[in-house]
C-alpha cells in the first residue's frame, strides 16, 4: 500500500456541547459537475468511519465525546483509494491531540483495525505491507519517486460484493515483497512482473465500465494499468509527473467522447515523508 498525494482535510475542534457534530463538504473534483458521480453514499451521520472512529476512541480513553469535525472530501468513494480509512486515522489523531489523550500510534491504529481494515496501514506514514485482514503493517524501503494517474468510472462498486466473487490464483501470492523492492531500486520497468490484483476479474465481471476503463488507460499510453484496490478506480504508474499527464489527457478526453463513463481523472505523485506530504493529515482546533 503506497500513499499518494490525493487527500481528503480533517479539521476538529473541542466543542462546548457533548456529542459529535459531523460537517461534510466537497472540494476538487467532487465539488465541481461530477460531484454526483464521484461523491457516492457519503454518509453525514453517526455511521461515517470519522464519527465511529471518534467515539470509540472516547469508549476506550473514557472521556465525553465533544467534538466537532469538518471534512472535506476530495477522494472519490466507492473507488478503493482508502478516502473513508484516512479520514478515519486523521480524525484519531486529531481527536487525541483535541482531548489529551497522549497515546503512541500503535494504540491508535488498534483502535481503528476495529472500524475497517485498511485504517492502521494510514500510520506507518509510508508504504508498507499490509498482512492479515489489514492490522499487520510492516513499512517497506522508500520508493523511487513515481508519479500515476488514477482514473475513477462513474459508478462505485461494494467492497465486499468484490471480495465475494473474487478466487485468489495462489501462484500470485507473497509477491509483495518482490515489488517493493523493486519500486524502490529499479523503478518502474522491473517491478512491472510483480503487479497482479487477484480482485480485478471480479471488478472487471460487475463492473463493466472498469473493463472498458482499464482498455482506455493501455490505448491512452499507460502500462500495465491495474484496479486500484478493490475499485472501481483503475491507476497506472509512470516515471514523471509529465508523462502522467500526457496519459490522463488522453483518457479525459476518452471519457468524454464515451459520454463520461469516467469523470474523475487524476494525476499524482506516490509520497514519501518528507516530500510535502503527511498522512494522516489533520489539524486541530
Amino acid at each position: 500500500m503506497v500513499p499518494v498525494t490525493l487527500h481528503d482535510v480533517v479539521r476538529v475542534r473541542p466543542a462546548a456541547a457533548p456529542g459529535i457534530r459531523l460537517t461534510v463538504r466537497f472540494g476538487g473534483r467532487l465539488a465541481g459537475p461530477h460531484a454526483a458521480a464521484l461523491a457516492r453514499d457519503v454518509p453525514t451521520d453517526d455511521t461515517n468511519l470519522v464519527v465511529r472512529a471518534v467515539r470509540l476512541l472516547a469508549a476506550e480513553a473514557g472521556v465525553e465525546p465533544r467534538l466537532d469535525i469538518d471534512l472535506v472530501k476530495a477522494i472519490p468513494s466507492g473507488a478503493g483509494l482508502g478516502g473513508g480509512s484516512s479520514d478515519a486515522a486523521a480524525v484519531l489523531r486529531a481527536a487525541a491531540t483535541a482531548w489529551n489523550i497522549d497515546w503512541p500510534a500503535d494504540r491508535l491504529a488498534a483502535i481503528g483495525a476495529a472500524i475497517g481494515s485498511d485504517v492502521p496501514w494510514f500510520f506507518a506514514g509510508g508504504p508498507a505491507i499490509a498482512r492479515g485482514r489489514g492490522e499487520q503493517v510492516e513499512p517497506v524501503p522508500a520508493l523511487r519517486s513515481l508519479a500515476a494517474v488514477i482514473a475513477c468510472p462513474a459508478v462505485g462498486l461494494s467492497t465486499a460484493a468484490v471480495y465475494g466473487r473474487c478466487t485468489p490464483d495462489a501462484g500470485h501470492r507473497g509477491m509483495a515483497w518482490q515489488l517493493a523492492e523493486a519500486l524502490a531500486g529499479g523503478g518502474l520497468r522491473p517491478a512491472l512482473q510483480f503487479m497482479d490484483n487477484a480482485l480485478e476479474p471480479p471488478a472487471r465481471q460487475l463492473c463493466p465500465d472498469v473493463d472498458r476503463l482499464l482498455t482506455a488507460l493501455a490505448r491512452a499510453g499507460a502500462v500495465a494499468p491495474r484496479l486500484t484496490g478493490s475499485g472501481s478506480a483503475c491507476f497506472a504508474l509512470t516515471r514523471t509527473v509529465a508523462e502522467a499527464r500526457s496519459v490522463a489527457a488522453r483518457v479525459a478526453a476518452a471519457g468524454v467522447a464515451s459520454g463520461g463513463r469516467w469523470p474523475g481523472v487524476f494525476v499524482v505523485r506516490l509520497a514519501e515523508p518528507g516530500r510535502g506530504v503527511q498522512l494522516p493529515r489533520a489539524t486541530g482546533g
